[in-house]
């Protein structure tokens, strides 16, 4: 009677495990982040750069500075550039005020002589002699208006560049100022304080430590239950038999296979097509880069 109880637990036991199994599948991985190499945007001499690896920086935070000084001198060069322009503006009024005044009296002549010459006290010649020097000063006030308007317009145009220039200029020293891009830990850091570095050469890596993500493998029997958003178990794996397990998110799925990597199954699995997939994890400081991990998929 004990024999039979005791078989029929084992059983029990065998068909509990089978069960398990039938329902959850596994895939191992290796743990990454999202990581951003920071280059320079300017050139020249790198008067600060104290950050150190390992540090922690927050997004927009200063990590460095390069050589602001020539362009504050091309700054103050292209103000005086366009305090010139701004003397060089005429003062329209002052220049026609005179021939305003001339072309007043000159139609008060014309209107004068009309009335004399309708009297018949003065000659007709008289009234178109005024008429004429009318026309005459009507013409040149067009052309002095039209010259005054055409220099003031030309000066503003250049008053407009220098403003342009100086834009560029402080966009140019806003480069200047190295900021981290993004909240997380520095990597690897590749210049040191005083060198004369070059616009593109790369200056830091940073990663977005917070969040890991785990890249596993999947055979397309496991692709079949799986899907963007999906929630599922991941754990860590510290050696001997230590971890702990984390909630995870599928956060991307590879749309085509590829055979397996080398250093994920052993050579009899290397030849089988899988995909490639990765899952989130809010890091609790304990997640390193690089370090193994196993996430399971509940069916």
């Amino acid at each position: 009677m004990k024999t039979s109880n005791i078989m029929i637990a084992l059983g029990l036991l065998v068909l509990a495990s089978c069960s398990k199994q039938e329902k959850e599948s596994a895939a191992t991985g290796i743990f990454e982040s999202t990581e951003t190499t920071v280059s320079a945007e300017q050139s020249g001499r790198l008067v600060s750069f104290g950050i150190t690896e390992g540090q922690t920086v927050a997004q927009g935070q200063e990590v460095g500075l390069v050589d602001t000084v020539p362009f504050r001198l091309k700054m103050a060069q292209v103000g005086a550039t366009r305090q010139v322009y701004g003397a060089q503006r005429p003062d329209v009024q002052t220049q026609i005020a005179a021939i305003e005044q001339q072309l007043t009296k000159a139609r008060l002549e014309q209107k004068r002589y009309s009335e004399l010459v309708g009297d018949g006290a003065a000659p007709r010649k008289m009234l178109d002699d005024a008429r004429s020097q009318v026309l005459v000063l009507q013409k040149q006030l067009a052309a002095q208006r039209s010259a005054l308007a055409t220099q003031v317009n030309t000066l503003s145009s250049q008053q407009r560049a220098t403003d342009t220039e100086r834009a560029l200029l402080l966009d140019q020293i806003a480069k200047c100022h190295i900021r981290a891009p993004q909240s997380g830990t520095v990597l690897e850091k590749y210049v040191e304080q005083g060198e004369v570095i070059a616009a593109g050469k790369p200056l830091f890596k940073i990663a977005d430590t917070q969040t890991m993500y785990l890249r596993a493998y999947v055979t397309s029997a496991q692709l079949a239950d799986l899907r963007v958003g999906q929630q599922v178990k991941v754990s860590t794996d510290y050696g001997d038999s230590r971890g702990k397990t984390y909630d995870g998110t599928i956060t991307w799925i590879s749309a085509k296979s590829e055979f397996t990597p080398k250093t994920i199954l052993t050579d009899d699995e290397r030849a089988d097509l899988v995909y490639a997939m990765k899952i989130s994890v809010k890091n609790d400081g304990l997640i390193k880069i690089g370090m193994y991990g196993r996430v399971v998929f509940s069916k």
